[in-house]
Protein backbone atom coordinates (compact mmCIF):
# COMPACT_ATOMS: atom_id res chain seq x y z
CA UNK A 1 0.00 0.00 0.00
CA UNK A 2 1.50 3.90 -0.92
CA UNK A 3 1.62 6.18 1.69
CA UNK A 4 -0.25 9.17 0.61
CA UNK A 5 0.92 12.75 1.03
CA UNK A 6 -0.84 15.39 3.29
CA UNK A 7 -1.36 18.00 1.27
CA UNK A 8 -3.74 20.85 2.11
CA UNK A 9 -4.78 24.13 0.17
CA UNK A 10 -5.64 26.62 2.77
CA UNK A 11 -8.94 27.81 0.62
CA UNK A 12 -10.52 24.33 2.32
CA UNK A 13 -7.71 23.30 4.88
CA UNK A 14 -8.74 26.30 6.94
CA UNK A 15 -12.85 26.80 6.22
CA UNK A 16 -13.50 26.00 9.56
CA UNK A 17 -11.93 28.67 10.99
CA UNK A 18 -12.56 31.13 8.33
CA UNK A 19 -16.29 30.62 9.21
CA UNK A 20 -15.75 31.30 12.76
CA UNK A 21 -14.23 35.06 11.85
CA UNK A 22 -16.76 35.74 8.88
CA UNK A 23 -19.94 34.36 10.51
CA UNK A 24 -22.59 36.17 10.08
CA UNK A 25 -20.80 38.85 8.08
CA UNK A 26 -22.71 39.17 4.43
CA UNK A 27 -21.37 40.97 1.09
CA UNK A 28 -22.75 43.95 -0.94
CA UNK A 29 -25.36 42.02 -3.35
CA UNK A 30 -26.30 38.85 -0.86
CA UNK A 31 -23.49 36.16 0.65
CA UNK A 32 -24.53 32.99 -1.24
CA UNK A 33 -22.20 30.65 1.36
CA UNK A 34 -18.31 29.90 1.06
CA UNK A 35 -17.11 28.39 -2.94
CA UNK A 36 -14.98 25.36 -2.67
CA UNK A 37 -11.22 25.99 -2.00
CA UNK A 38 -11.97 29.96 -0.96
CA UNK A 39 -10.01 31.26 1.63
CA UNK A 40 -10.18 34.72 3.27
CA UNK A 41 -6.78 36.59 3.83
CA UNK A 42 -7.41 40.43 5.08
CA UNK A 43 -10.62 41.94 3.36
CA UNK A 44 -10.38 39.71 0.11
CA UNK A 45 -11.77 36.20 -0.79
CA UNK A 46 -9.84 34.31 -3.46
CA UNK A 47 -11.65 32.68 -6.15
CA UNK A 48 -12.13 28.50 -6.10
CA UNK A 49 -9.12 27.12 -7.30
CA UNK A 50 -8.81 23.27 -8.54
CA UNK A 51 -7.85 21.12 -6.03
CA UNK A 52 -3.96 20.62 -5.44
CA UNK A 53 -1.59 17.54 -6.77
CA UNK A 54 -0.55 15.21 -4.39
CA UNK A 55 3.14 15.43 -2.88
CA UNK A 56 5.79 13.81 -4.39
CA UNK A 57 7.74 12.70 -1.08
CA UNK A 58 5.91 10.08 1.10
CA UNK A 59 4.74 11.08 4.13
CA UNK A 60 5.46 15.09 4.06
CA UNK A 61 3.42 17.76 5.44
CA UNK A 62 2.64 20.68 2.71
CA UNK A 63 0.51 23.07 2.66
CA UNK A 64 -0.40 25.42 -0.77
CA UNK A 65 -1.10 28.92 -0.41
CA UNK A 66 -3.92 30.90 -2.94
CA UNK A 67 -2.37 33.55 -5.09
CA UNK A 68 -4.48 36.15 -2.26
CA UNK A 69 -2.86 34.55 0.59
CA UNK A 70 1.03 34.51 -0.54
CA UNK A 71 1.71 37.71 0.74
CA UNK A 72 1.21 36.12 4.17
CA UNK A 73 4.49 34.29 4.16
CA UNK A 74 8.01 35.84 3.18
CA UNK A 75 10.13 33.82 1.30
CA UNK A 76 14.30 34.02 1.59
CA UNK A 77 17.02 32.23 0.77
CA UNK A 78 18.62 30.11 3.42
CA UNK A 79 22.16 31.54 3.69
CA UNK A 80 24.87 31.33 6.39
CA UNK A 81 25.99 33.74 9.55
CA UNK A 82 28.47 33.59 12.00
CA UNK A 83 27.66 32.57 15.36
CA UNK A 84 29.93 33.32 18.17
CA UNK A 85 30.92 31.00 21.22
CA UNK A 86 29.78 32.84 24.16
CA UNK A 87 29.15 31.92 27.72
CA UNK A 88 27.01 34.24 29.68
CA UNK A 89 25.59 35.04 33.47
CA UNK A 90 24.06 37.35 35.77
CA UNK A 91 25.70 39.41 38.37
CA UNK A 92 26.08 42.80 40.73
CA UNK A 93 28.30 45.56 40.24
CA UNK A 94 30.25 46.39 43.03
CA UNK A 95 33.34 49.05 43.81
CA UNK A 96 36.90 48.14 43.16
CA UNK A 97 38.13 47.64 46.12
CA UNK A 98 41.49 47.60 44.95
CA UNK A 99 41.11 51.57 43.92
CA UNK A 100 38.72 52.02 47.35
CA UNK A 101 40.30 53.92 50.24
CA UNK A 102 39.08 54.36 53.75
CA UNK A 103 40.56 57.85 54.78
CA UNK A 104 40.95 57.37 59.05
CA UNK A 105 42.31 60.70 61.21
CA UNK A 106 45.74 60.50 61.96
CA UNK A 107 45.76 61.58 65.25
CA UNK A 108 42.77 61.21 67.64
CA UNK A 109 40.77 64.46 67.91
CA UNK A 110 37.14 66.36 67.66
CA UNK A 111 35.87 67.07 64.28
CA UNK A 112 35.14 70.14 63.81
CA UNK A 113 34.31 71.00 59.96
CA UNK A 114 32.98 68.57 57.08
CA UNK A 115 33.67 69.73 54.00
CA UNK A 116 32.17 66.68 51.14
CA UNK A 117 29.41 64.48 51.06
CA UNK A 118 28.07 61.52 49.88
CA UNK A 119 28.56 61.08 46.08
CA UNK A 120 30.95 64.55 45.73
CA UNK A 121 33.64 64.15 43.40
CA UNK A 122 37.17 65.13 45.49
CA UNK A 123 40.67 65.63 43.59
CA UNK A 124 43.98 64.22 45.69
CA UNK A 125 44.52 66.45 48.29
CA UNK A 126 41.44 68.20 49.02
CA UNK A 127 40.04 68.66 52.39
CA UNK A 128 37.48 66.10 53.42
CA UNK A 129 37.01 67.17 57.29
CA UNK A 130 38.98 69.11 60.41
CA UNK A 131 39.59 68.11 63.84
CA UNK A 132 40.46 69.80 66.98
CA UNK A 133 43.25 67.92 67.66
CA UNK A 134 45.68 67.58 71.47
CA UNK A 135 48.72 66.03 69.94
CA UNK A 136 48.10 68.92 67.09
CA UNK A 137 48.15 71.50 70.03
CA UNK A 138 51.55 69.78 71.78
CA UNK A 139 53.21 69.72 68.63
CA UNK A 140 52.81 73.39 67.80
CA UNK A 141 53.48 74.67 71.29
CA UNK A 142 56.82 72.60 71.36
CA UNK A 143 57.62 74.31 67.87
CA UNK A 144 57.07 77.59 69.69
CA UNK A 145 59.03 76.93 72.85
CA UNK A 146 61.81 75.35 70.94
CA UNK A 147 61.96 78.81 68.24
CA UNK A 148 62.36 81.10 71.67
CA UNK A 149 64.75 78.84 73.18
CA UNK A 150 66.86 79.04 70.04
CA UNK A 151 66.81 82.97 70.10
CA UNK A 152 68.11 82.99 73.60
CA UNK A 153 70.75 80.49 72.74
CA UNK A 154 71.94 82.73 69.68
CA UNK A 155 71.73 85.77 71.83
CA UNK A 156 73.57 84.54 74.39
CA UNK A 157 76.38 83.37 71.54
CA UNK A 158 76.79 86.52 70.33
CA UNK A 159 77.31 88.88 73.45
CA UNK A 160 79.82 86.16 74.73
CA UNK A 161 81.55 86.50 71.47
CA UNK A 162 81.59 89.82 72.28
CA UNK A 163 83.12 89.68 75.83
CA UNK A 164 85.24 87.34 74.75
CA UNK A 165 87.31 89.53 72.47
CA UNK A 166 87.90 92.03 75.62
CA UNK A 167 88.71 88.67 77.23
CA UNK A 168 85.87 89.27 79.93
CA UNK A 169 85.22 85.82 79.76
CA UNK A 170 87.05 82.55 79.08
CA UNK A 171 86.55 80.22 75.83
CA UNK A 172 85.13 77.39 77.51
CA UNK A 173 82.00 79.62 78.23
CA UNK A 174 82.10 80.84 74.58
CA UNK A 175 82.09 76.76 73.49
CA UNK A 176 79.53 76.21 75.52
CA UNK A 177 77.31 78.78 74.12
CA UNK A 178 77.77 77.50 71.24
CA UNK A 179 77.09 73.70 71.56
CA UNK A 180 73.80 75.21 73.21
CA UNK A 181 72.96 77.27 69.95
CA UNK A 182 73.51 73.77 68.05
CA UNK A 183 71.31 72.07 70.15
CA UNK A 184 68.59 74.76 70.02
CA UNK A 185 68.78 74.50 66.39
CA UNK A 186 68.06 70.65 66.16
CA UNK A 187 65.72 70.86 68.60
CA UNK A 188 63.63 73.97 66.72
CA UNK A 189 63.99 71.51 63.25
CA UNK A 190 62.87 68.20 64.82
CA UNK A 191 59.40 70.31 66.35
CA UNK A 192 59.08 72.13 62.76
CA UNK A 193 58.97 68.33 61.28
CA UNK A 194 56.47 66.91 64.62
CA UNK A 195 54.20 69.66 62.99
CA UNK A 196 55.12 68.87 59.49
CA UNK A 197 53.49 65.62 60.34
CA UNK A 198 50.44 66.82 60.34
CA UNK A 199 50.00 68.15 57.45
CA UNK A 200 50.90 71.77 57.76
CA UNK A 201 52.91 73.72 55.24
CA UNK A 202 56.17 75.73 55.46
CA UNK A 203 54.31 79.39 55.60
CA UNK A 204 52.06 78.06 58.69
CA UNK A 205 54.69 76.84 60.46
CA UNK A 206 56.80 80.40 60.21
CA UNK A 207 52.97 82.10 61.01
CA UNK A 208 53.26 79.61 63.68
CA UNK A 209 56.80 80.90 65.26
CA UNK A 210 56.03 84.46 64.02
CA UNK A 211 52.70 84.99 65.97
CA UNK A 212 53.78 82.20 68.70
CA UNK A 213 50.03 81.01 68.22
CA UNK A 214 49.27 77.67 68.37
CA UNK A 215 46.73 75.96 65.33
CA UNK A 216 44.97 73.25 66.49
CA UNK A 217 43.56 72.70 63.88
CA UNK A 218 43.96 69.36 61.93
CA UNK A 219 43.28 69.12 57.89
CA UNK A 220 42.11 65.38 56.81
CA UNK A 221 42.88 65.55 52.92
CA UNK A 222 41.90 63.16 50.45
CA UNK A 223 44.53 60.43 49.55
CA UNK A 224 43.61 59.87 46.13
CA UNK A 225 40.97 61.46 43.38
CA UNK A 226 37.95 59.49 43.17
CA UNK A 227 34.32 59.79 44.75
CA UNK A 228 32.92 59.89 47.89
CA UNK A 229 31.29 56.46 48.58
CA UNK A 230 30.68 56.68 52.05
CA UNK A 231 30.42 59.39 55.39
CA UNK A 232 30.49 58.31 59.03
CA UNK A 233 31.51 61.62 60.01
CA UNK A 234 29.41 64.69 61.98
CA UNK A 235 30.67 67.56 63.74
CA UNK A 236 31.66 67.21 67.42
CA UNK A 237 32.01 63.75 67.09
CA UNK A 238 35.96 61.63 68.77
CA UNK A 239 37.42 59.56 66.35
CA UNK A 240 40.93 57.84 66.62
CA UNK A 241 43.16 56.18 64.04
CA UNK A 242 41.88 53.09 62.67
CA UNK A 243 39.00 53.09 64.35
CA UNK A 244 36.14 51.63 61.92
CA UNK A 245 33.56 52.76 60.59
CA UNK A 246 36.33 55.17 58.82
CA UNK A 247 34.86 58.87 58.52
CA UNK A 248 35.34 58.86 55.13
CA UNK A 249 35.63 56.33 52.19
CA UNK A 250 36.64 57.46 48.51
CA UNK A 251 36.63 55.43 45.42
CA UNK A 252 38.27 55.47 42.37
CA UNK A 253 35.39 54.78 40.47
CA UNK A 254 36.92 54.88 36.79
CA UNK A 255 36.46 50.99 37.11
CA UNK A 256 34.55 49.01 38.99
CA UNK A 257 33.80 45.16 39.68
CA UNK A 258 30.91 42.53 38.87
CA UNK A 259 30.36 39.71 40.54
CA UNK A 260 29.20 36.84 39.09
CA UNK A 261 28.73 33.26 40.17
CA UNK A 262 28.99 30.50 37.11
CA UNK A 263 28.07 27.17 36.94
CA UNK A 264 30.60 24.59 37.76
CA UNK A 265 30.07 22.99 34.50
CA UNK A 266 31.16 26.14 32.57
CA UNK A 267 34.18 27.49 34.87
CA UNK A 268 36.55 25.56 32.94
CA UNK A 269 35.07 28.14 29.67
CA UNK A 270 36.95 30.83 31.89
CA UNK A 271 40.42 32.36 32.17
CA UNK A 272 41.55 35.42 33.74
CA UNK A 273 41.94 38.03 31.43
CA UNK A 274 39.65 37.23 29.14
CA UNK A 275 37.39 40.46 27.77
CA UNK A 276 33.93 40.14 28.86
CA UNK A 277 30.58 42.28 27.47
CA UNK A 278 28.22 43.84 30.11
CA UNK A 279 24.96 45.32 30.18
CA UNK A 280 22.79 46.28 33.03
CA UNK A 281 18.99 47.72 33.22
CA UNK A 282 19.30 50.98 33.38
CA UNK A 283 21.27 51.69 30.07
CA UNK A 284 19.08 49.43 27.33
CA UNK A 285 21.24 48.65 24.77
CA UNK A 286 24.55 49.35 26.16
CA UNK A 287 27.54 47.63 26.74
CA UNK A 288 30.96 47.95 28.67
CA UNK A 289 33.72 46.57 28.11
CA UNK A 290 35.80 44.93 30.81
CA UNK A 291 38.52 41.43 31.57
CA UNK A 292 38.32 38.67 34.04
CA UNK A 293 40.16 39.70 36.87
CA UNK A 294 39.66 36.87 39.55
CA UNK A 295 38.49 33.38 39.39
CA UNK A 296 37.43 31.70 42.68
CA UNK A 297 39.45 29.27 43.92
CA UNK A 298 36.57 27.17 45.47
CA UNK A 299 33.09 25.46 44.77
CA UNK A 300 30.49 26.51 46.69
CA UNK A 301 29.11 23.35 47.98
CA UNK A 302 25.72 24.40 48.59
CA UNK A 303 24.83 25.94 44.67
CA UNK A 304 27.88 24.49 43.03
CA UNK A 305 28.98 27.77 41.31
CA UNK A 306 32.07 29.31 41.41
CA UNK A 307 33.04 33.20 41.49
CA UNK A 308 33.64 35.15 38.33
CA UNK A 309 34.88 38.87 39.15
CA UNK A 310 35.60 41.24 36.50
CA UNK A 311 37.59 45.07 36.06
CA UNK A 312 34.50 47.16 34.23
CA UNK A 313 35.73 49.82 32.36
CA UNK A 314 33.75 53.26 33.29
CA UNK A 315 35.26 56.20 32.30
CA UNK A 316 31.59 58.16 32.51
CA UNK A 317 31.01 57.20 35.89
CA UNK A 318 27.86 55.55 34.82
CA UNK A 319 27.77 52.41 36.91
CA UNK A 320 26.16 52.40 40.24
CA UNK A 321 27.57 49.51 43.19
CA UNK A 322 24.31 46.90 43.41
CA UNK A 323 23.15 47.00 40.25
CA UNK A 324 21.90 43.90 38.31
CA UNK A 325 24.32 42.69 35.58
CA UNK A 326 24.55 40.52 32.62
CA UNK A 327 27.90 39.63 31.29
CA UNK A 328 28.68 37.94 27.95
CA UNK A 329 32.43 35.72 26.94
CA UNK A 330 33.31 34.81 24.11
CA UNK A 331 35.01 31.44 24.75
CA UNK A 332 35.73 30.11 21.31
CA UNK A 333 35.97 31.11 17.09
CA UNK A 334 33.02 32.02 15.59
CA UNK A 335 31.62 29.16 13.36
CA UNK A 336 29.31 29.65 10.57
CA UNK A 337 26.61 27.99 9.79
CA UNK A 338 22.62 28.20 8.25
CA UNK A 339 20.32 30.54 9.79
CA UNK A 340 16.99 31.54 9.95
CA UNK A 341 15.24 34.54 11.71
CA UNK A 342 13.00 33.81 14.78
CA UNK A 343 9.75 34.12 12.99
CA UNK A 344 10.63 31.33 10.40
CA UNK A 345 11.24 28.61 13.61
CA UNK A 346 8.51 26.70 15.00
CA UNK A 347 8.58 24.81 18.25
CA UNK A 348 5.23 22.27 17.67
CA UNK A 349 3.57 20.70 20.20
CA UNK A 350 5.74 17.83 20.54
CA UNK A 351 8.52 19.95 21.54
CA UNK A 352 9.89 19.72 17.69
CA UNK A 353 11.69 22.39 15.83
CA UNK A 354 10.04 23.13 12.12
CA UNK A 355 10.96 25.23 9.42
CA UNK A 356 9.22 25.72 5.97
CA UNK A 357 10.98 25.21 3.07
CA UNK A 358 9.53 25.59 -0.44
CA UNK A 359 10.57 25.14 -4.08
CA UNK A 360 7.85 27.77 -6.41
CA UNK A 361 7.25 29.91 -3.16
CA UNK A 362 3.58 28.41 -3.01
CA UNK A 363 3.65 25.10 -1.78
CA UNK A 364 5.48 24.43 1.92
CA UNK A 365 6.57 21.50 3.39
CA UNK A 366 7.09 21.28 7.18
CA UNK A 367 10.38 20.02 7.87
CA UNK A 368 12.33 19.44 11.22
CA UNK A 369 15.58 20.72 12.28
CA UNK A 370 17.73 21.42 14.63
CA UNK A 371 18.60 24.27 16.31
CA UNK A 372 21.31 25.69 18.41
CA UNK A 373 22.54 29.04 18.93
CA UNK A 374 20.02 32.58 19.44
CA UNK A 375 21.88 35.60 17.98
CA UNK A 376 20.84 39.02 16.88
CA UNK A 377 17.29 37.38 15.61
CA UNK A 378 18.63 34.45 13.96
CA UNK A 379 18.43 30.84 14.80
CA UNK A 380 21.93 28.54 13.99
CA UNK A 381 20.23 25.59 12.40
CA UNK A 382 22.74 22.28 12.76
CA UNK A 383 20.83 19.80 10.60
CA UNK A 384 17.47 19.98 8.46
CA UNK A 385 18.53 22.74 6.38
CA UNK A 386 20.75 23.83 3.33
CA UNK A 387 22.22 26.94 2.42
CA UNK A 388 20.54 28.08 -0.69
CA UNK A 389 17.23 26.44 -0.02
CA UNK A 390 14.04 28.86 -0.47
CA UNK A 391 12.78 29.06 3.42
CA UNK A 392 10.19 30.89 4.70
CA UNK A 393 11.19 33.83 7.20
CA UNK A 394 7.97 35.14 8.31
CA UNK A 395 4.33 33.28 8.77
CA UNK A 396 5.71 30.22 9.40
CA UNK A 397 3.55 30.04 12.33
CA UNK A 398 0.71 31.21 10.22
CA UNK A 399 1.19 27.90 7.73
CA UNK A 400 2.16 25.39 11.11
CA UNK A 401 -1.33 26.55 12.46
CA UNK A 402 -3.22 25.87 8.95
CA UNK A 403 -2.08 22.52 9.16
CA UNK A 404 -3.21 21.85 12.77
CA UNK A 405 -6.45 22.93 11.67
CA UNK A 406 -6.84 20.98 8.29
CA UNK A 407 -5.71 17.62 10.56
CA UNK A 408 -8.44 17.78 12.59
Amino acid sequence: MKTKTRTITLGAALVAIVASFLAGAYWAGGYRGPQAGAFAVGDAVAAPEASPKAASVPGASIVELLETQLKAVKVEVASEREFPIEKSAVGSIDFNEEMLTQVFTPYQGRIVGLFAKVGDEVKKGETLFTIDSPDLLAADSNLISTSGVLQLTTRNLTRLRSLYESRAVSQKDVEQAVADQQTAEGALRAARDAVRIFGKTDAEIDRIVAERMADPTLVVASPISGRVTARNASPGLLVQPGNQPAPFVVTDVSTMWMLANVAESDSPSFNVGQDVRVTVMAYPGREFKGRISTIGATVDPTTHRVLVRSEIDDPKRELRSGMFANFVIRTGDPVRSVAVPLDGVVREGDGTMTVWVTADRRRFTMRPVKISLLRDGYYQILEGLQPGELVATEGALFLSNALAIAAR
